[in-house]
Order: structure tokens, then sequence, then C-alpha cells
């Protein structure tokens, strides 16, 4: 079981990032773009640095691997993984569903994660041995055995490519709707019970290393597309699943 210590002081990260993205949230601000067309800003820089200097302060034995401003000591056993504004592009369009990712490794599986909305106020917390809470308070993802009932969130179309997106568009005919746009949101509405899959690939560690506590504290499953365990090692695609009976099927469908 995660320590108490260690959830006081990634809630305390969030805090800090939190504190870092608000004053940027619907105001002017320059926008880059990095060499894989992403979207960055000074907001996502000035969160991560201030989650970095706080480990770097308290936990100078523990690695870091951060979506901005890269690695150190990846090969500690415990690794702070964060993704200072996962959905940028809602960000910069003043869309308030975009959130920080904070994940613990430890030995390269995701122990413990974050899922912070600084604007909204909402905040998942989820830990190996505990349940997953949603602003204090447990929450568990919906009883949904049946593919024709379930409601999929994924971010984009465009985020698959184009083998992936044909083999998502196996899937889409046997599910009951599916909602796009989103981000990491998606996965903590599905945590709280209000979608039944998300199904995404092309991410990388820092996108999925956080969903991962949240969904399976919350009573889901999450795979990667072979249904094997998320770790370190995985491949960035990804099914996030509040019931696990969903998940066959779902990988027999994207599998051909």
């Amino acid at each position: 079981m995660i320590d108490a210590d260690i959830l006081i002081l990634a809630e305390r990260l969030a805090d800090a990032a939190g504190a870092a993205v608000r004053p940027y949230f619907r105001q002017p601000f320059d926008i880059e773009t990095k060499g894989d067309l992403s979207p960055v800003t000074a907001a996502d820089r000035a969160a991560e640095t201030a989650m970095r200097a706080i480990i770097e302060a308290e936990r100078p034995q523990d690695g870091i691997i951060g979506e901005e401003f890269g690695r150190v000591r990846e090969d500690a056993r415990y690794v702070w993984v964060f993704d200072p504004i996962d959905g940028t592009r809602a960000f910069i369009t003043g869309r308030p569903l975009f959130g920080t990712l904070i994940a613990l490794l430890d030995d390269g599986k995701p122990v413990l994660g974050v899922i912070d909305q600084p604007i909204i106020g909402d905040r998942w917390v989820g830990a190996e041995g505990r349940p997953t809470l949603l602003n204090g308070l447990p929450v568990r993802t919906r009883a949904c055995a049946s593919l024709a009932e379930a409601r999929v969130g994924t971010t984009s179309p465009q985020a698959f490519g184009e083998a992936p997106f044909a083999a998502f568009e196996r899937l889409r005919p046997h599910v009951c709707d599916v909602i796009y746009g989103g981000d990491c949101y998606n996965y903590g509405v599905l945590a709280a019970g209000h979608l039944d899959l998300v199904v995404e690939s092309g991410l990388q560690l820092y996108d999925f290393a956080a969903l991962v506590p949240v969904i399976e504290g919350a009573g889901g499953r999450m795979v990667d597309w072979q249904g094997r365990p998320l770790d370190r090692r995985s491949d960035g695609s990804v099914v996030a699943a509040g019931d696990a009976e969903l998940i066959p099927a779902a990988l027999k469908l994207l599998n051909g």
C-alpha cells in the first residue's frame, strides 16, 4: 500500500502545478509547436518546473520523467512521471477538459496516479492498495458487461494513425455511443462511473502512467491492445474499461 506521506506529496505536486497553470487560462500567451507538431505553452513549462522543483528538494533520490524537460535518474526504483497539461489543445482553446497528470512508478509499474483539473477543481487520486478518490470521496466504475450498452470515449480520430483508427472503426459500430474529446478527463469520468470504455493509441508514458492506478482503484481495468498490463515498456495503445467484462470483446474487434 502506498504510504500516506507519498499521497500528501502527490497532492502537493498537483497544487503546485495548478497554481502555475491557472493564471494562463483564457489569457493571451504564446503558443509554440514542438518537433512532434504538438503545441506547448509557458503554462506547460511552468507547471512542470514547479513539480520538478519539489521532487528535487524533497526526494532527490527519485527519478523524474516529464513531457517538457525530459528525464533524470530514470533508473531509480521510484520515478515520478509528469504531464503538466494533458490536453494542451483544450487548454489553449479555453476548454477546461485538460488535466495535470502525476504518476509514480515502482520499478516501472504505475502505483500512484493523479488526474487534476485545476479550473473545475476535480481531482482523482488512485494508489495501489487504496480506493480511488474524487475530491476526497471514493468513486467506482459502473457495471456494463455488454459492448452494445457501452459508452466509449476517445480524444480524436486524428490521434490514432491510419491502422489504429481502422481498428477503432471496427469497434465503433458495436457500442452504444462514442464521445470525442476529453483527453485525460475521459479516464476520470470513467473512474466515476459515467463512461464505460476509453480506447486510444500512440500515447506516451506520461500520457497513461497516472491513469492506471486511478482506473484500477475505482474497480476498472486498463490494458494494452494485447490485453497486457500497462507499465513503462508499453507501446501506448490502451483500453480502459469500467467493467473488465468488456475487454475481451473490445480487444477481439480492435485486433481484427
